[in-house]
């Protein structure tokens, strides 16, 4: 089942760099499709446009959101670490990349989580990340 993305992230466009998301047997599963006009092209690279690096984390840690339990309203989750982070493939301008995370642990405010990003059966990205959840109020 596909959750509202407005109700999981606190993201909004043009920083909400998921598509859909959904929990699927314990594994976060995200999509974003690449349709060519997003802010993070422009000049990378000119005529040859590739997704940044960084977007990619990011939309790595977005399509993770169903693994952090329910929270206050006004709680966010902050990356805290990227760890182990390799990027494999390029992705382009009309490739659907797809998410998919898993919980490893958690430790108070804290979530250790690793994931892989792949655009059909190639993976783009892997990485190890954490979150560290706290009041929007701090």
């Amino acid at each position: 089942m596909a959750l509202s993305l407005t109700d999981l992230l606190p993201h909004r466009p043009p920083m909400l760099l998921v598509d859909e998301v959904e929990l699927i047997d314990g594994w976060a599963v995200g999509r974003y499709t690449i349709r060519g006009d997003e802010f993070f092209l422009q000049g990378h690279f000119p005529g040859h446009p590739i997704v940044p690096g960084v977007i990619l984390c990011e939309m790595l840690g977005q399509s993770a959101c169903v693994l952090i339990p329910e929270r206050d309203p006004g709680d966010l989750a902050y990356f805290a670490g990227l760890d182990k982070v390799r990027f494999r493939r390029p992705v382009r301008p009309g490739d659907t990349i797809t998410f998919r995370s898993q919980l490893l642990r958690n430790k108070g405010p804290f979530y250790f989580l690793s994931g892989t990003g792949q655009v059909g059966d190639e993976i783009c990205v892997t990485a190890e990340f954490s979150f560290a959840v706290v009041s929007s109020a701090d």
